[in-house]
């Protein structure tokens, strides 16, 4: 057997084999004072209140700092001026602050001046839309954690400005979660700052938009911000109009309100289901309406939809119409106790109204139902009469007019009566 001589391999002479951008990026040092010192180079000859200097030196940085590794440092140095160590207290190493940070701002907070400052991250982000999930995921809920060890003045700018943010869409509702830390709501620091984020967002978007806004965000329930022996609708309310909100506090209540009706609607089919006596079903309403109070228009609405939507209605369309006169008749006696006054019989029509608009099987049965309804003490000739002159709601509006005028007739000229 023949013995082969080791011979070496070839090698490239002098190439410098490149490494991945991965494997670098993970052995580069984090140098957050470095990327500091850089980026007040670009700044420190801009004066501070040149809001069109500083967004362009800004951008101009953008090509030479590393933005992307450096972003929550980059946005704290831009909101408060310097690099904060855990804790919330500036890196001290005798490095000056920033010339420009949203501290600068006007003392007390005005939305109009905020707003320039807001407009300068508006168009770095524009430029860079990397920088934005840093900001809203990082920067923001890092910063909110601290609200507790900041003067009130700063306090009130920040949180200005992150209404301002949040209403442009530059950052997420999520990073409030951070406020709902126990350290932060005993004192009502929580509370006071989502107010004020609240009263910024309010300036320049409506409600509904800050509603869809938190959630979006995965805020469900505000009362989270407050302290625990403050966690009542009724100190809500007079907490958002106290601070001149009051569609916070309206929006708040209506909230409530469908939180309430659907716990009625679906303890109301359980014992349906169950087969509950009547009694039973008006107890347990009347229990729910002591703990947690709805109006009594609102209350006769939801009773409706539990009790309705407990029927089971026939494949054969013309079997329809009996059937819902039959159970409407025989779930009457729990809808009666309820129906106390004029406001609350008018909406128990209305809510009829809608339900035979929206559900077409009984549309033709309509006058039917108040026939049923007056007889069984559920609305009076009155709420009938008022209901067909300026009382009914939009929906199929001169339909159901029309289809009541017999009725409507009867009520007029023989007042209280029954039908037969």
């Amino acid at each position: 057997m023949s013995q082969q001589s080791a011979t070496a391999k070839p090698s490239l002479q002098g190439v410098r084999i490149r490494a991945r951008k991965g494997a670098v990026k993970a052995h580069a040092k984090h140098e957050p004072t470095v990327f500091r010192d850089q980026l007040l180079k670009h700044l420190e000859n801009v004066p501070p209140n040149d809001f069109d200097a500083v967004t362009n030196k800004l951008v101009q940085a953008g090509s030479t700092l590393e933005f992307l590794k450096y972003a929550d440092a980059l946005f704290e140095i831009l909101l408060v001026g310097g690099l904060l160590q855990p804790g919330g207290q500036y890196v001290d190493d005798g490095t000056p602050l920033c010339p420009f940070s949203f501290l600068n701002a006007k003392e007390p907070a005005e939305v109009a001046d905020m707003k320039q400052y807001v407009e300068v991250l508006n168009k770095l982000i524009r430029r860079y839309k990397y920088l934005q999930r840093p900001l809203e995921q990082l920067t923001l809920p890092n910063l909110l954690q601290y609200t507790n060890r900041w003067p009130e003045v700063q306090r009130e700018k920040i949180a200005t400005a992150i209404g301002l943010l949040m209403a442009q869409g530059l950052a997420a509702a999520s990073c409030l979660q951070s406020l709902t830390k126990d350290h932060l709501v005993k004192n009502d620091i929580s509370a006071n700052v989502v107010t004020l984020v609240f009263r910024s967002y309010l300036s320049a978007q409506s409600m509904e938009h800050l509603a869809g806004t938190l959630k979006r965000g995965g805020i469900k329930d505000i009362l989270l911000f407050f302290p625990p022996n403050k966690r009542d609708d009724k100190t809500i309310d007079e907490h958002f109009r106290n601070a001149g909100i009051p569609q916070v506090a309206e929006w708040w209540t209506k909230r409530q309100y469908a939180s309430l009706k659907d716990g009625i609607i679906t303890q109301l089919r359980e014992m349906l289901s169950n087969g509950d006596s009547h009694p039973d079903m008006v107890a347990a309403i009347k229990a729910r309406q002591e703990e947690h109070p709805l109006p009594e228009s609102e209350l006769v609405s939801c009773i409706w939809q539990g009790l309705i939507s407990s029927i089971e209605w026939s494949a054969r369309q013309d079997q329809n119409e009996a059937l819902a006169l039959r159970e409407i008749s025989d779930f009457a006696d729990i809808l009666e106790p309820f129906c106390n006054g004029p406001k609350t019989e008018v909406a128990l029509i209305n809510t009829v109204q809608v339900y035979c608009y929206e559900d077409t099987r009984i549309i033709k049965a309509f006058p039917q139902v108040l026939k049923v309804l007056y007889n069984k003490d559920c609305i009076s000739d009155q709420a009938i009469i008022y209901w067909h002159q300026k009382g009914s709601k939009p929906q199929g509006r001169q339909h159901f007019l029309q289809a009541t005028q017999p009725l409507v007739k009867v009520c007029s000229a023989l007042g209280r009566t029954e039908f037969r």
